[in-house]
């Protein structure tokens, strides 16, 4: 399998950063097609084992790390993704699955046994962590994103709001369900790309005093459940 490695970034931001980047990202990117009015509803729902692997390796810096989760965007369950993100050295990578509502919903639910036969080696990936290391979904984890995309370099820049966490609740498919402010969670800025990062976007995403820094969403709502 061909491993590609990008480059991230993730800086914290207040409310006046947020409407500097805005303005500025507007002037010199194209928003993501997939936006509806500059903007999309993120919904993610992260799985873990017993010993909670995936939220002490963030917590604690682990070099080389992997998480999973199920991803619906703007509340569509017609499209939705099984992700696998990996990390190392700084470098990230993912990889993606589709899966039906209803494959979705087995798998929140436990029922298991067809994704070995899924034909699909990500979903058989899940299973066998789900099978032979107790992997089980954790909390749902809600978020508004303004994404931005810029060709040359395969440049993503996104704001990230609004981080909400379901505590406990794994009940994804449910529009219903009851989600909180995750804390004091900040605005998000995350930049990502290939081999280089184009100077007009490393000026666009400069703000004073913000440094580089590592905020997980998963980490951050898991405090509560």
């Amino acid at each position: 399998m061909d491993i590609r490695y990008r480059h991230e970034w993730k800086h914290e931001l207040n409310a006046a950063d947020l409407l500097i980047l805005r303005s500025r990202l507007r002037a010199v990117m194209e928003s993501d097609p997939h936006a509806v009015d500059g903007k999309y509803h993120i919904r993610s729902l992260y799985f873990d084992n017993p010993e909670d692997k995936a939220l002490r390796e963030k917590l604690d810096g682990v070099n080389l790390r992997e998480k999973f989760r199920i991803r619906l965007y703007n509340r569509d369950a017609s499209v939705i993704h099984l992700e696998k993100k990996g990390k190392r050295s700084g470098l990230g990578t993912k990889f993606s699955a589709d899966l039906s509502a209803e494959e979705a919903q087995r798998i929140v639910d436990g029922d298991l046994d067809w994704m070995l036969f899924s034909g699909r080696p990500l979903v058989q990936e899940l299973y066998c962590k789900m099978r032979y290391q107790g992997m089980r979904p954790k909390t749902i984890v809600d978020y508004t994103r303004e994404p931005f995309i810029f060709r040359p370099g395969n440049v993503r820049v996104a704001l990230d709001y609004d981080i909400r966490t379901g505590l406990g609740c794994t009940d994804f498919l449910n529009p219903d369900a009851v989600t909180i402010p995750a804390g004091d969670a900040p605005i998000l800025l995350e930049v990502k790309w290939d081999e280089f990062l184009p100077s007009i976007i490393r000026d666009a995403v400069s703000v004073p005093d913000r440094r580089a820094a590592s905020f997980s969403k998963y980490a951050q709502c898991r405090i509560y459940g």
